[in-house]
């Protein structure tokens, strides 16, 4: 039963992604792939908290794997990511690209902590 629940959630947060990430396009008038940025902090802050609550004993099992791994891993886009930022590097935007790869990965890291951490909070009493 996990199998099918993990590829449901993946197929969902895929969708919700695409849908995301063409919303923050049309509104970005800056070039900038701030789309992959809101996507990536995000998601790394909602894998905190349920990493959070699954620690508390809140959830387990198949949902857990669904929403985390299927939903969460589907609507995150490390990947992406990465090209956009050899995109930047490629068209001469080298300290941009930097930023753009550097200040992602910092920022879903401090995002999935505050996650874990506001998880431990209200689970932990």
């Amino acid at each position: 039963m996990t199998g099918p629940l993990v590829a449901l959630g993946g197929g969902l947060g895929a969708a919700t992604r695409f849908l995301l990430d063409s919303w923050v396009a049309r509104h970005n008038r800056t070039g900038f792939p701030l789309g992959t940025i809101v996507i990536n902090v995000t998601g790394s802050f909602l894998l905190g908290l349920l990493t959070g609550w699954v620690l508390a004993g809140g959830v387990a099992g198949p949902l857990a794997a669904a929403a985390g791994v299927g939903f969460l891993g589907g609507y995150t886009t490390f990947s992406t990511a990465t090209v956009e930022a050899v995109r930047l590097h490629r068209t001469g935007r080298h300290r941009v690209a930097v930023l753009h790869a550097g200040g992602m990965l910092v920022i879903a890291i401090v995002a999935a902590t505050v996650g874990l951490w506001i998880a431990q909070l209200g689970w932990g009493r």
